[in-house]
């Protein structure tokens, strides 16, 4: 803009600090995948999300029963309008064979942890056994100082495990992504 006098007036315009979110509400989706398993689909498939603004929280990956062909299912948190559309451009990448939000509908999800609790004293080893036994984990590797255990179940479940064998110490943890399955009475409704 020019005034009276021909001097130019500058306006700064402000940009947006951040995205702006679509309606919709932000939630955890879980997603599976049913992919060939080919150099670089993982590397699309984070791409795509990362494009939209999104993180993979959670990932488990897994040949499935027919030879060549992985399943993946992926947690994202995200608003639902997005993660609808991430959907749809999953579903068009070359190596991806079947999507699905299992989100809001009945499924099963699992996942596993290792975890390695010091279990110095004849006490601590008594209470971690009365700890796996009421969770109906697995003690898998014993030492004088640890016992590894193996619990399998909701993501609550092995949660709820690990806060009660904190106190005693954790030396090391590895957990998998989660896995997950629509259930059978609804995998014939919609299939």
């Amino acid at each position: 803009m020019t005034d009276i006098t021909g001097s130019a007036e500058l306006r700064a315009v402000k940009a947006p600090t951040h995205r702006e979110v679509r309606k919709g509400e932000v939630r955890k989706h879980i997603i599976t995948l049913t992919v060939r398993n080919e150099l670089g689909v993982l590397a699309r498939i984070a791409t795509l999300i990362a494009g939209k603004g999104y993180n993979i929280e959670d990932l488990s990956v897994g040949e499935t029963h027919e030879k060549g062909i992985s399943r993946m299912t992926l947690e994202v948190i995200g608003d639902d309008v997005v993660i609808d559309q991430v959907v749809k451009q999953l579903r068009k990448l070359i190596d991806t064979l079947k999507v699905k939000d299992l989100t809001d509908v009945p499924h099963v999800e699992r996942e596993l942890a290792l975890v390695k609790v010091y279990t110095a004293t004849p006490r601590a080893r008594d209470e971690v056994l009365r700890l796996v036994e009421i969770f109906r984990a697995k003690v898998v590797d014993v030492s004088p100082e640890t016992y590894t255990v193996e619990i399998t179940g909701a993501e609550d479940k092995v949660n709820a495990f690990v806060e009660l064998v904190r106190p005693f110490g954790i030396k090391e943890m590895a957990r998998t992504g989660k896995v997950a399955m629509k259930r059978e009475s609804t995998a014939q409704e919609e299939d």
